[in-house]
C-alpha cells in the first residue's frame, strides 16, 4: 500500500512539474551538492537485519541542453552505516538462547533523471528516479549472552561484501540563492534486490529490503 501511494504522489508531482516547467522561460543550471542522510528500514526484510542509520552523499545534477527547464541527468554516491541489529534464536533441543548480530555498511552509486528544479526561481521542487549499484559490507556475529554478568561468548561467523542492484524514487525541494548557492532537501524511497543474509549458512537467505531516506544538504551552481 505504501509503494502504491508513493507512486501516485510521484506521478502527480512529475506531471505538475512538467506543466510548470513548460511555461518557465528561465535558463537552467546544474549543481553539485553534499548532503547528510537519515535512512530508515521499511518492511520485514530490512527491519529484521538493520536499524536506522546515518550517512553522507554527494550528487551532481546536469540539465539536458534541449530540455533544460524540464529534464536533467543525475549521478551520485552515498555511504550509510546501518546500525547493528540483533535477532534472538533458540536451540529447539536445549532451549539455549543465542543472538545473531548483523552489522551493515551500505554504499550506493546511482545514475538517473530528474524533472524540475533547474530554473532561476528561489523555490525549485523536483522529482526523480535513479538506478543504483549497491555495495553491502555485512558482518555477522553469533553471541551466547550471559544473563548474570559480562562473560558472553561471541564468535564472528563471517564478514563479506556483496554488490547488488536497486533503484530509488525522490521528491525534493531546492532553495536557490542567485544560482550560486543552494539548500536541497527531500525524501527518497529505495529498493534493493537479492541481498544475502545469514552468511554462515550454505543456502543463504536472500532478502529484498526497502528503505526511506530523509536528506538535507547544500550545493553550488555549475554552468
Amino acid at each position: 500500500m505504501k509503494q502504491f501511494t508513493f507512486g501516485k504522489v510521484i506521478s502527480i508531482t512529475i506531471l505538475c512539474l512538467l506543466i510548470f516547467s513548460g511555461f518557465s522561460k528561465t535558463n537552467a543550471g546544474g549543481k553539485v551538492g553534499l548532503y547528510g542522510i537519515y535512512m530508515v528500514p521499511d518492511g520485514k526484510d530490512a527491519k529484521n537485519y538493520s536499524r536506522p542509520g546515518f550517512g553522507l552523499g554527494l550528487h551532481i545534477v546536469i540539465p539536458t541542453p534541449k530540455l533544460a527547464n524540464i529534464l536533467a541527468g543525475t549521478a551520485g554516491f552515498e555511504f550509510i552505516n546501518l546500525l547493528s541489529k540483533s535477532i534472538d534464536l533458540r536451540d529447539p533441543d536445549t532451549g539455549l538462547r543465542v543472538e545473531q548480530n548483523t552489522d551493515q555498511n551500505y554504499m550506493r552509486l546511482y545514475i538517473g533523471a530528474q524533472v524540475g528544479g533547474h530554473g532561476n526561481g528561489f523555490l525549485r521542487p523536483h522529482a526523480g528516479m535513479n538506478l543504483a549499484l549497491i555495495y553491502y559490507n555485512i558482518s555477522t556475529d553469533l553471541v551466547i549472552p550471559d544473563d548474570y554478568g559480562d562473560n558472553e561468548i561471541r564468535q564472528n561467523l563471517d564478514s563479506e561484501g556483496h554488490v547488488v542492484f536497486g533503484y530509488d524514487i525522490t521528491l525534493g525541494l531546492d532553495l536557490n540563492f542567485s544560482n550560486k548557492f543552494m539548500i536541497d532537501g527531500g525524501v527518497r524511497y529505495l529498493k534493493t534486490f537479492s541481498v544475502p543474509q545469514q552468511l554462515w549458512q550454505e543456502d543463504s537467505e536472500k532478502i529484498h529490503p526497502q528503505y526511506f531516506q530523509i536528506y538535507l544538504g547544500a550545493g553550488v551552481g555549475i554552468n
